[in-house]
């Protein structure tokens, strides 16, 4: 079965970096665009960012657009979220998924959710 297994996730000063990896099994990685989402409590998933199935294309919302670089690496099977300049909001549960319908900033977009990967940013 499809399997997403984040990690990274931890414990950052504001203004300092990170990096999330989403490990994928199961499945054909090379076939699919792949999102970040994060969470936090009482709110909705929130679209971070996007790659295409190549690499080639990638979407990022305002918030974290110049900070955040997602990028792919096909032959692992592996997605990356480079976080850079963090702030205190960006604290949130970080989750990777694969895209399946046309709307990339949509969960509904989405299947196949890894369990997530808690990032804290200390102020």
């Amino acid at each position: 079965q499809v399997q997403l297994v984040e990690s990274g996730g931890g414990l950052v000063q504001a203004g300092g970096s990170v990096r999330l990896s989403c490990a994928a099994s199961g499945i054909t990685f090379g076939d699919y665009g792949m999102g970040w989402f994060r969470q936090t409590p009482g709110k909705e998933r929130e679209f971070i960012a996007y790659i295409n199935w190549n690499g080639g294309i990638t979407y990022y919302p305002d918030s974290v657009k110049g900070r955040f670089t997602i990028s792919r690496d096909n032959a692992k099977k592996t997605v990356y979220l480079q976080m850079t300049s963090l702030k205190s909001e960006d604290t949130a549960v970080y989750s990777c998924a694969v895209r399946i319908r046309v709307d990339y900033q949509r969960v509904e977009s989405y299947d196949y959710w890894g369990q997530g990967t808690q990032v804290t940013v200390s102020s």
